[in-house]
């Protein structure tokens, strides 16, 4: 909810709206809009006057105070971003609260939706049928998708066909590439998951072909897993991967077909397992939520981006 400026003008406006009847409406709402631009909106903005002479600010009027509950649902990918943007977004509007919920692309997309979430989070492109539903993908970053094993794996690259040979049963030893004489533990991504849809897509597979020791969730379940077992590989989001590596946490990125795992490569596109990281909403969005899109895309927030491993984009 957008409330309104406390301001004496405002309060004399107010009662020249009173005055007003039938012919004199039109001139009342030029001053209303005349009078919201000279308290500092943005020259671009517009203000909507309502049938009973409420003002409603337009998208863009940045110094007008706000208030109220978001609600962001979705992807366990963007969700720590969002949890960053929504730290410094309450920091410049104490009076607003952002509550940020996980449970995979999937939910945020369904929750967007169905109106349970205000904006869902999706670390994948929309899909035909949903955008013909309404929904709008709003892109954040540009994220990798990275093969992990643990840091005890000798292991240090793998080719794209090696990687399907390893996830569909083809090779279940280690000693087959050079390691250890031991069972392959292979740790897969639970369906719903955008991860495991970029995943497949991109290695050509189905998920009923993938052999898996363990199935996860979140990227954070994925790490521990491997982290905590030698002899596991899986995979996860590039930033998240390397976020946990710089923490010291015993797993590696693995290289495929020789291109090292960096935001950088993920920019160029030298790196092909990429995907948009998204705020998904139904429609294009008012109020608060578009005051949260507007402040989780602008340039001020390139640096949590960037520090969540992702790539930023250009609005």
């Amino acid at each position: 909810m957008i409330e309104s400026l406390s301001n004496p003008l405002l309060s004399a406006n107010a009662q020249g709206w009173s005055l007003c009847r039938g012919g004199c409406a039109v001139m009342c709402a030029v001053l209303a809009v005349t009078f919201l631009s000279g308290c500092g909106a943005e020259p671009d903005s517009q203000a909507v006057v309502r049938d009973n002479g409420d003002i409603e600010p337009a998208r863009g009027s940045g110094n007008l105070k706000l208030s109220g509950k978001l609600v962001l649902t979705g992807s366990s990918t963007v969700a720590p971003l969002a949890v960053e943007i929504a730290k410094r977004f309450e920091t410049e509007h104490p009076d607003v609260r952002v509550d940020v919920q996980t449970g995979g692309s999937s939910r945020g997309i369904a929750d967007a939706l169905s109106g349970v979430a205000d904006l869902g989070l999706a670390s994948r492109a929309l899909k035909k049928d949903e955008v013909e539903q309404g929904l709008v993908g709003h892109q954040l970053a540009i994220d990798g998708v990275s093969v992990i094993v643990n840091a005890d794996n000798p292991l240090s690259s793998l080719t794209s066909g090696q990687v399907v040979q390893l996830f569909t049963g083809a090779i279940t030893n280690w000693s087959e590439l050079g390691g250890e004489d031991a069972d392959v533990v292979i740790v897969n991504k639970a369906e719903g998951r955008a991860t495991l849809e970029v995943f497949l897509n991109h290695f050509g597979l189905k998920n009923e072909q993938i052999t898996a020791d363990v199935v996860v969730g979140d990227n954070q379940h994925g790490i521990k897993t491997v982290a905590g077992n030698r002899l596991a590989i899986g995979y996860v989001s590039i930033g998240a991967a390397q976020s946990e590596a710089d923490l010291g946490t015993p797993i590696r990125v693995l290289p495929v077909d020789g291109i090292e795992l960096t935001t950088e490569n993920v920019a160029s596109g030298a790196f092909k397992i990429t995907r948009p990281l998204l705020i998904v909403s139904k429609g294009e969005p008012t109020g608060l939520a578009a005051a949260f899109l507007d402040y989780a895309k602008s340039p001020q927030m390139h640096d949590l981006i960037r520090a969540q491993g992702f790539e930023a984009v250009t609005q």
